[in-house]
């Protein structure tokens, strides 16, 4: 079992940055991929970028590619994602989710065994 607790979120103007942060513990961080993924009201929940256990590889939804950066910190349990450039269609809630993805199916939420209760991030002026 893995618990995640996000945190970071809040309201940004456009063109803002904003960094995320979600906190792990229970099971042995470092043997799970993790990823964050966002949701809009009415919408699915959308892969934004995940990253590998041993921090080697990181992967990114094109939309972000570029303006967001994923990273973890296994001696901390941490994995945080680093939001530049932020715009409006950036809004949403964000989740942090633990699992082990092969590498085709990093962007499934459906490899991702655990969640977090995600984190509010609302771009606007």
């Amino acid at each position: 079992q893995v618990q995640l607790a996000e945190s970071g979120g809040g309201l940004v103007q456009p063109g803002g940055s904003m960094r995320l942060s979600c906190a792990a513990s229970g099971d042995t961080f470092s043997g799970y991929g993790m990823a964050w993924f966002r949701q809009t009201p009415g919408k699915e929940r959308t892969f934004v970028a995940a990253i590998k256990p041993n921090g080697g590889t990181q992967f990114y939804a094109d939309s972000v590619k570029g303006r967001f950066t994923i990273s973890r910190v296994n001696a901390k349990n941490m994995v945080y994602l680093q939001m530049n450039s932020l715009q409006p269609e950036d809004t949403g809630v964000y989740y942090c989710a633990a699992g082990r993805p092969i590498t085709s199916s990093v962007r499934a939420q459906s490899s991702y065994y655990y969640w977090g209760q995600g984190t509010q991030v609302t771009v606007s002026s």
